[in-house]
């Protein structure tokens, strides 16, 4: 898979929803399972601590990919399930 960057799509928050998030995040000491929105999405989708140091590093080093993202946020949610599942 070539990787294809670009950039996030505004309201998205597939990253936030889909994949586990096994290190703390603020309100969530232990992580997020696979499937469960992030607390610190906001009703937006958008990250309420994007850009701050207790911000997960998975988080801040997730790039938008067009193989992943695609087109829709359904399709980004369903890629990074499938993701997950296969991880």
């Amino acid at each position: 898979m070539n990787q294809q960057v670009i950039s996030c799509r505004l309201g998205c928050g597939a990253c936030c929803i889909a994949p586990s998030i096994s290190s703390p995040i603020p309100g969530m000491p232990n992580g997020k399972p696979a499937g469960q929105r992030c607390i610190q999405l906001n009703d937006q989708n958008l990250c309420k601590i994007f850009g701050q140091p207790d911000r997960p590093a998975v988080c801040s080093q997730f790039k938008a990919d067009r193989d992943i993202c695609g087109s829709t946020n359904q399709y980004a949610i369903d890629m990074l399930t499938e993701l997950e599942h296969l991880t």
